[in-house]
């Protein structure tokens, strides 16, 4: 499983064990879209190959408010 914590600055994440941060410019050059309207399941799915998505996509500025 993944864990993603979200802040107005990027993302740090927990991959099979491996703690690291995607920066807010590198998420957005990645998907090409403003960081705030971004969802969860879209930075997901430039961390893992085939995600498992559950639930509903929610874009970072609602989670980090």
């Amino acid at each position: 499983m993944t864990a993603l914590s979200f802040d107005e600055q990027g993302v740090d994440v927990v991959y099979e064990g491996t703690e690291f941060r995607l920066e807010r410019q590198l998420i957005e050059n990645a998907i090409e879209k403003s960081y705030p309207s971004i969802t969860d399941h879209e930075v997901l799915k430039i961390i893992e190959e085939s995600p498992t998505l559950e639930g509903e996509p929610r874009r970072i500025e609602d989670i980090v408010r």
